[in-house]
């Protein structure tokens, strides 16, 4: 039995129907919540995307100095030498090496941070005095330069916070047991000699009650270390988007490319479902219908029997009835009927429709466009469908709001987490799907959860928001 869904809005003035009990499968998730979450709390920092930031943390800075130095030591001897023949050539291999060394590092983030950064446009020209003017003379180059002179910078709080996190963590997990080999010695005033494991401010953490303390710090560290890392890194990952990533021109012509070619694929693929459906479905059945009429016509020339007359009738009345099923349940899959009442209104069934509890909140100041609504509507059926299948989750809570200028759709979900963008998850379709209304997708799913998925829908500037009701 589907449950109503939670929103805003005020209840009409009647009896509130009777609470019923939560099935004992929403019942036994709601019981074992606390403990998945304390088990992926402690799986968390040891998880496979955990271990891939780890390992970024530690081999960007490598990449890095380096290659800034040489870089760096390129661009002086060129400009030295720029009266001379050769400078013009050192500063061309100066800007081909940053940008080759931009490229390894966008692919290390790509696959270890998991936020890919799509690569620059580049300018070429034949000839080898045509590769030099155009490395030269390309803007994507000279911002890889820059991105190579910073990113020794920004590469070393990740490496702090590894440090921090990690190493001071297990450092300290393993105190009790380090205590014993690892220790300096004390001469105290009397005389007496003492090994000491840990002194901080004068006060020793070797005792019994004390090094609990240090146990537990280090269980915090370890704890905390995959955001630490995150939070850390979050400046290297800024100048890689900013600097190594394409300009605003290049995005925005990658994107209406790339948005043309997935609206294209869609419309394509929906012919062709709708088209099996028809095959498949509908016209099956149309055409049993057809040789029904027929028969029930012959029946009626040869005055047959009635008991067979009413059975052929009703044999082709449950086919008629089927085939309006069929056509309902494909015009739904098109665009469903209840967004003619608004968004909110095909939300609310939705959510109610939904197999686990769906609290929905809706504040659409402006309705938007139908293909905005029928946009945010299928996002939100497959967020709510992810979180049922992928998740785990025994919760989930949808937000929409929209003002005159666009229209903001959330879904949150408290299973298992993990969603990621990209490499093949259902998440990339959908993100095809609004990027076609120059929309933006972005998915928060730290392991354990929870999973915030956000849509953002901006409004044409050629339409003009109405009022909602």
């Amino acid at each position: 039995m589907p449950r109503p869904a939670r929103t805003t809005a005020a209840p009409p003035a009647t009896a509130a129907p009777p609470a019923t009990a939560a099935p004992p499968a929403t019942a036994a998730r709601t019981a074992t919540r606390p403990v998945r979450r304390v088990r992926a709390a402690l799986a968390a920092p040891f998880a496979p995307r955990a271990l891939a930031a780890l390992l970024h943390a530690l081999v960007a800075p490598v990449l890095a100095l380096p290659g800034a130095v040489l870089v760096l030591v390129g661009l002086g001897v060129g400009a030295v030498l720029s009266w001379t023949a050769l400078g013009p050539w050192l500063l061309a291999l100066a800007v081909r090496g940053a940008l080759a060394l931009g490229d390894l590092q966008r692919t290390l983030a790509g696959r270890l941070s998991g936020e890919p950064v799509e690569a620059a446009g580049r300018r070429s020209a034949p000839g080898a005095f045509g590769w030099r003017r155009a490395l030269l003379g390309d803007r994507a180059g000279w911002r890889a330069v820059a991105a190579a002179l910073l990113a020794p910078f920004t590469t070393l709080p990740p490496l702090l916070a590894v440090t921090l996190g990690y190493v001071y963590g297990v450092l300290a997990l393993a105190h009790p047991v380090l205590r014993h080999w690892n220790y300096f010695t004390v001469h105290d005033r009397d005389g007496t000699v003492r090994h000491v494991g840990l002194l901080i401010h004068g006060v020793e953490f070797d005792s019994w009650p004390r090094w609990t303390v240090v146990v537990a710090a280090g269980a915090l560290l370890v704890l905390l270390a995959p955001r630490l890392v995150r939070w850390a890194g979050a400046p290297h990952r800024l100048l890689l988007r900013a600097l190594l990533g394409p300009s605003a021109a290049d995005a925005r012509i990658r994107t209406l490319e790339e948005t043309r070619a997935h609206a294209v694929e869609d419309a394509a693929a929906t012919l062709r479902r709708i088209e099996r459906d028809l095959h498949d479905g509908t016209q099956a059945r149309l055409v049993g219908l057809g040789m029904q009429l027929t028969l029930i016509r012959e029946l009626l020339t040869r005055d047959a029997d009635r008991d067979r007359l009413l059975a052929t009738v009703t044999h082709a009345q449950d086919n008629a009835t089927r085939a309006i099923a069929d056509l309902r349940h494909l015009v739904r899959g098109i665009h469903p009927p209840a967004l003619d009442e608004g968004l909110e209104t095909a939300l609310a069934t939705l959510a109610a429709d939904a197999p686990l509890p769906v609290a929905l909140r809706a504040r659409i100041s402006h309705r938007p466009s139908p293909a905005l609504e029928s946009i945010a509507y299928f996002c939100a059926a497959e967020l709510l469908a992810n979180a049922v299948k992928h998740s785990g989750a025994a919760e989930a809570a949808v937000e929409v709001c929209g003002d005159d200028r666009a229209l903001r759709l959330s879904v949150r979900d408290d299973g298992r987490g993990g969603a990621v963008i990209g490499a093949g998850s259902g998440l990339t379709g959908l993100l095809g799907r609004i990027r076609t209304v120059d929309g933006t997708l972005t998915c928060d799913s730290p392991p354990g959860g929870p999973t915030v998925a956000v849509v953002h829908l901006p409004y044409p500037t050629a339409y003009e928001a109405h009022p909602a009701g």
